[in-house]
């Protein structure tokens, strides 16, 4: 019997195919059960316009991802943590504390799982890949500095995120008074 399956059933195929099975398997079991119909004409143009809309879903899923990895790609995050001499932490910068703290910056909520799960374990600056879309693939620039040095490390970057602010603002003053 020919059937249209409306769920992904074990070793026999996923939402939209069309399988032929046995015909005590397809009463019995699928169709009972919710998870196929059979193959009639009507059924097989609707599991048509299904998979059509199902296609557009992807599209529109892929696009948002696309556009939501081109918004956290570069994005740098900071964390202080204890640190021997050598500069190895004890202890190491995890992915949910990542995705925490880009969830804080940005408003992005990413699963930890998306973030790359290689190990940062050492004082400096790391990239690190996030799978999302296809088409973007973003890394996050994730500092990590001393907790005693934390605060004079962000007391710097501001200084000079200052500075870059203000030289673009005193050429403007320049070339009016010229």
């Amino acid at each position: 019997m020919k059937v249209i399956l409306l769920d992904y059933v074990y070793k026999h195929g996923v939402a939209g195919e069309v399988i032929d099975v046995a015909d005590g398997f397809a009463r019995n079991f699928l169709i009972p059960r919710g998870l196929a119909v059979k193959a009639t004409d009507t059924e097989l143009k609707r599991a048509k316009r299904l998979r059509e809309q199902s296609a557009v879903k992807r599209a529109n899923l892929e696009n948002l991802l696309n556009d939501l990895g081109r918004k956290i790609d570069g994005v740098e995050l900071i964390f202080g943590r204890r640190a021997a001499a050598t500069g190895k932490l004890f202890g190491s910068v995890t992915t949910q504390e990542i995705a925490d703290e880009l969830l804080k910056a940005t408003g992005v909520d990413i699963n930890r799982r998306r973030i790359s799960q290689q190990v940062l374990r050492e004082v400096g600056t790391h990239s690190v890949p996030v799978r999302l879309g296809t088409e973007v693939s973003p890394a996050l620039k994730v500092t990590i500095v001393r907790e005693e040095e934390l605060n004079e490390f962000l007391a710097k970057r501001k200084a000079a995120a200052e500075a870059a602010a203000a030289a673009p603002a005193e050429a403007v003053e320049a070339e009016a008074n010229a």
